[in-house]
């Protein structure tokens, strides 16, 4: 499969509203300290949503509630892995994408057979505390030669300005989160984003 080369991810559907009009086609819904009513109405709107705009939904965690709403991506972490049905993910079409950190842990996702592998943080982060150290672009040169065909999420301290690297080294998709959505201007930065890793994917 092809992943669109901007990976935006955002904790709450309002965002979709705003950044879906500007071009997004590949959004993950990443949302924490919810109650399943409420993340399961976020799901419901934010499939409706991407639906419209010809986007494609990843729900990263929630995969019964992801199964149970007919969407078709969700991401799953190592955690996510000791009981996620993956079976009955595949059995109902549902694609699966798998976070890794370290030899092992990619080791551990390919007996998933996922339809992605994301790698982070490339870059330091201030978004959440990380236990692994920056990865830096060549272990992203080198899961990609681990893994292909299947395609790369680089993830991690990633910017516009850092880019070109991200994609020389092999990634196939650049994920963001701070990047936009902390942004003065979100709708601006996520043109910006959109622009570039589209350019660079063309080359």
């Amino acid at each position: 499969m092809k992943l669109d080369p901007f990976y935006l991810i955002v904790d709450d559907v309002s965002w979709l509203r705003r950044l879906l009009p500007m071009g997004v086609r590949l959004v993950q819904l990443r949302i924490k300290d919810r109650s399943d009513p409420e993340i399961r109405e976020q799901v419901v709107t934010a499939r409706r949503l991407c639906a419209r705009a010809g986007a494609c939904l990843i729900v990263n965690d929630y995969w019964r509630i992801a199964l149970d709403e007919g969407c078709d991506f969700v991401h799953l972490g190592q955690s996510d892995l000791d009981e996620a049905d993956v079976p009955a993910l595949r059995k109902a079409g549902v694609r699966i994408g798998i976070s890794t950190h370290s030899p092992d842990e990619l080791e551990r996702a390919l007996t998933f057979k996922p339809d992605y592998i994301a790698l982070g943080p490339v870059y330091p982060t201030t978004l959440k505390v990380m236990p692994w150290a920056p990865q830096g672009l060549a272990r992203v040169a080198e899961w990609k030669r681990l893994i292909a065909p299947i395609p790369l999420v680089a993830i991690g301290g990633l910017t516009v300005e850092r880019l070109p690297g991200i994609f020389r080294a092999g990634a196939d998709s650049a994920a963001v989160v701070s990047d936009v959505i902390r942004h003065a201007t979100p709708e601006t930065r996520a043109r910006e984003w959109i622009e570039a890793t589209r350019s660079m994917a063309a080359k």
